[in-house]
Parts: structure tokens; C-alpha cells; sequence
């Protein structure tokens, strides 16, 4: 019932980051900003959410982590309220900053499903949840696209800051409490972040295939809102955000990336998954001025993405007990910094260059992450997974969560990283 809720959590809570895609064209017009400005709205928000991973998310590793995912939860109500009230581009886009910076929620809640379960569980685990984060982006999608098309851009956010405040009760209420061993102070936690980086080679090689796919993933979604309203579409933000309704391919495939990188280890997923990202554009670039082939490639790109994502987070969650919220905090940084990066240069493709541009920027970023998957980590990825074919002896547990089962060490586990004062 624990991992129930959470995935509602991350789903809800996740939702907020991706509100505004639809929209772009409704809030330029509004605004009366061009697409290379507004387009900042979703570049900012994943800019803001990289922050709160950084400034954050760590805090999990030494405060109780049911209180700061309702305070996530409370914050975002009061950035969502920001948001809609903004009269200007100016404060829209420093509103779109600090609500991702506020959402921080789901980031809080992989790390405490991680601790909740089996290591030889763990990508289940975290695929359950996932599922739930991804529906959450599938949903608010679709809920912006309708809602601004016949309410205004603006009703969406006015809607969604009640119901943080609401799930930021239930969190609180119904979770069980979670207090991570350490006690670091927090800028402690932030020092040890380069040294986990460093004695980390998985959790780089991890950090940039996820920065890469997540970047390609941005591309498109960034941009979709326009090639939509432009010829030969013609179409309304109703029918951008319907798009997302497609995107139940990628929750569909999270349990079961979960539950095959368990099985086979991560190399295999991963590639599997960046040749499926891949093959996305070329079916979007070849067929991109036809609905069915834009819906193809929206299926395949969100499959992919996410099978990369769960197969990443279940390798790098499994490196270190005491410092999960670090080490997610330092993959989830990278994640963003490569979709903030996605949204950034798809709207500059567009503006430049038009679909096929579009198209060949995120083909480019499916090819890094495969650079990455040949020459990054290859080897010690390659020894985890041997590892995790015969797992060692479970090690001491790392949640005091009543009930909870131990969770074994995934491959190299260690002894949290401790700052120095």
C-alpha cells in the first residue's frame, strides 16, 4: 500500500513540471511573446526542478523524509498559485523557476520506495512508482491541453494548487515515517556530492545515458505545441495535449523495465532502450507532416526514455544505502540538466530550422547517449551486472520503517560518503 501511495504522490506531484507544454502556444498569444521566448516557460521549470534536486532532495539523507515530502508538496500549492496569477512574461517565467524548484516530491519519493524493499526487488519497486510519475505526466498533459483550451491557460493552475495542499495532508497522515541513519548537517550533504560523483563510475555512466534520452524526450515535447498549430495541422492545444494520452506506452513499460533489468542487469535494457529512442526520430522525421506517424514516434520515444530511466535509477539506487537521496539527487541533476538542455535547443531548432531540424537535434541527442553507452563506464558496468547475477550477502537494513525488510546491497554497495565539517 506504501508504494500505492507514493506512485499517487510522484504522479500528482510530477504533473506540475509538465503543464505547461500544451500550452505554450495559448500563452504566447496571451503574453504576446514569440516561441523562442515562451518556450523558456518549460525550460525554466526543468531548470528550477534541477535546483530542487540539488538544494533538496539530499536533505532525505538526514531528515525524516515523510515531512519534506509534504512540505515539497505545500510548496509547489503556493508555486502553482504564483504561476497563474503571473501578468507578464518576466514573472511567468521566474514563477515557472520556482515551481519546478519546489517540486521536488517525486525525487523524495523513489528513494523512499527504495528503502522499503529487497535489493533483488528494487526495479519492481521503483517501476510501480514509476508507473504512477508517468501517468501523472500522461495526465497532465491531456488535463492542460482540454482545460486551457476552453477555461484559459491560466485555470489549470488555480485547479492543481488546492490539490497539493490536499495531498500534502495525505502524505502526511497516511505515510509511514522514514529517518535515514546519518545525520549530516546540511551543508555536509552538499559537499559530499562532487565525492560521490567521483567514487561513483556507474552513477556517471548512468547520469549522462539518462541526460541524453530525457534531452531527446524534451526535443519533442517542447516543440510539439507548435508543429501542431503550424501547417498542415492547424491544431489547438486540445489536441497537443491529448498527444499525452500515447504516452501510456512508457508507463506501461516501467514495471516491466523494472522487472527486466533486475533480471538481466542494465546494459541490456539500456541499449535496447536508446535504439528504440532512436528509431523513433527516424520514423518522426520521415513521416512527421502525417498525425500517424507523429503518433508512432510518440509511442516509441516514450517506451524507450523511460525503459532507459527505470534501468538507470535501479543500478545507481542500488551503489550506497546511507546516501540514496545523494546519489538520486546526483542522477536526477544530470537527467534534467539534459532535458533543460532538450527544451532550450528543440525550440531553437524550430525557430531555425522547422520539424526536420527538430527532428535531427533529437536524433543527435539519441546518438550521444549511445557514445555514452560504448565509452562511459562500459567495463564496471559490465562487472555489475555479473554482480547482480550472483548477488553477495544482504547487508544491514536501511530503513526503520515497522516491518520493512532488509534491503540487500546491489553491486558495489556501500557505507554512505560522509562529509567533512
Amino acid at each position: 500500500m506504501t508504494l500505492w501511495l507514493l506512485a499517487i504522490a510522484a504522479g500528482a506531484t510530477v504533473a506540475n513540471l509538465y503543464f505547461s507544454q500544451p500550452l505554450l502556444g495559448l500563452i504566447g498569444a496571451q503574453l504576446g511573446a514569440p516561441a523562442s521566448v515562451i518556450g523558456l516557460v518549460s525550460t525554466l521549470t526543468q531548470a528550477g526542478y534541477a535546483a530542487g534536486m540539488v538544494l533538496i532532495v539530499p536533505l532525505g539523507d538526514s531528515r525524516e523524509r515523510r515531512g519534506l515530502l509534504a512540505a515539497s508538496a505545500l510548496a509547489s500549492a503556493a508555486a502553482l498559485l504564483l504561476t497563474g496569477l503571473s501578468p507578464n512574461v518576466g514573472l511567468l517565467l521566474l514563477a515557472s523557476f520556482a515551481l519546478g524548484l519546489a517540486t521536488v516530491a517525486p525525487q523524495l519519493a523513489v528513494p523512499f520506495a527504495a528503502a522499503i524493499v529487497p535489493g533483488e526487488q528494487r526495479g519492481r519497486a521503483l517501476g510501480k512508482v514509476m508507473s504512477g510519475l508517468l501517468l501523472g505526466i500522461l495526465l497532465s498533459r491531456v488535463l492542460s491541453g482540454a482545460i486551457g483550451a476552453h477555461l484559459g491557460w491560466r485555470a489549470l493552475y488555480f485547479m492543481a494548487a488546492p490539490a497539493m495542499v490536499a495531498l500534502a495532508v495525505l502524505l502526511r497522515v497516511a505515510l509511514p515515517a522514514q529517518r535515514p541513519e546519518g545525520g549530516l548537517r546540511y551543508l555536509e550533504l552538499l559537499r559530499s556530492l562532487p565525492r560521490i560523483a567521483r567514487e561513483e563510475p556507474l552513477l556517471r555512466r548512468h547520469a549522462l545515458l539518462g541526460a541524453c534520452t530525457f534531452g531527446a524526450f524534451s526535443v519533442f515535447w517542447t516543440t510539439l505545441a507548435f508543429v501542431l498549430a503550424a501547417p498542415p495541422y492547424g491544431y489547438g492545444s486540445a489536441v497537443a495535449g491529448s498527444f499525452g494520452l500515447l504516452g501510456a506506452a512508457g508507463a506501461l513499460a516501467a514495471p516491466v523495465a523494472g522487472r527486466l533489468a533486475d533480471r538481466y542487469g542494465s546494459r541490456a535494457v539500456n541499449l535496447g532502450a536508446i535504439g528504440v529512442v532512436l528509431l523513433s526520430y527516424a520514423i518522426l522525421a520521415a513521416g512527421g507532416r502525417h498525425l500517424a506517424a507523429l503518433a508512432a514516434g510518440v509511442v516509441l520515444l516514450d517506451l524507450g526514455v523511460q525503459a532507459n530511466h527505470i534501468s538507470n535509477q535501479t543500478r545507481v539506487l542500488g551503489l550506497s544505502h546511507g546516501s540514496r537521496n545523494r546519489v538520486n539527487t546526483l542522477y536526477m541533476v544530470t537527467y534534467f540538466a539534459g532535458g533543460a538542455l532538450g527544451s532550450a535547443t528543440g525550440s531553437a531548432a524550430w525557430s531555425a530550422g522547422g520539424w526536420l531540424a527538430v527532428c535531427g537535434v533529437g536524433a543527435g541527442f539519441s546518438l550521444a547517449a549511445l557514445s555514452v553507452f560504448f565509452l562511459v563506464g562500459s567495463a564496471e558496468a559490465k562487472r555489475a551486472d555479473a554482480e547482480s547475477a550472483h548477488p553477495r550477502t544482504a547487508g544491514p537494513p536501511v530503513s526503520d520503517l515497522p516491518g520493512a525488510p532488509p534491503a540487500a546491497p546491489g553491486p558495489r554497495s556501500r557505507p554512505a560518503p560522509q562529509g567533512r565539517g
